[in-house]
């Protein structure tokens, strides 16, 4: 009778560490990121780069930023002041699932954005500084986030 309570209690006892090694190496493989979620950061990161490097190469484009008086910066995304051009540059450059907006502003002033997103917003500028004929520093933000 004692024999068989045995073989019972080592069975639970072989059941219970069985489970716990394989617990443990599923934890292990999602802890050291073998296991991956989509993340696109560096996609949004390198998209934002780069509708601000063609803006900040492309004169026509610094002229329209630098052309804006000071008086009226900040000029935010939603303003009717907001250069078409670069709007027009901003919308057709990013993808589908992202929505953006931009500021432009002076380069000494804090630039952020006029509403709270309840999401992760990811932010890069640019300084356009001066073309020949005009020296007047801003600074272009863009924000993106998931739609």
């Amino acid at each position: 009778m004692m024999m068989k309570n045995k073989r019972g209690w080592i069975r639970i006892v072989e059941a219970f560490v069985s489970i716990l090694l394989i617990t443990g190496a599923i934890l292990i493989v999602i802890n050291k990121g073998y296991i991956k979620t989509p993340n696109i950061t560096e996609k949004v990161y390198d998209t934002e780069v780069a509708v601000l490097r063609e803006i900040e190469l492309n004169d026509e484009l610094r002229k329209v930023v630098l052309d804006i008086p000071q008086s009226r910066l900040p000029v935010k995304w939603d303003d009717e002041n907001f250069p078409l051009q670069i709007r027009e540059i901003v919308n057709s450059r990013i993808p589908e699932y992202l929505e953006c907006s931009a500021n432009i502003c002076a380069l000494k002033d804090i630039c952020g954005m006029a509403d709270y997103i309840e999401k992760d917003v990811y932010v890069q500028a640019v300084a356009i500084a001066a073309n020949i004929q005009t020296y007047s520093p801003r600074q272009i933000k863009l924000f993106c986030w998931q739609k």
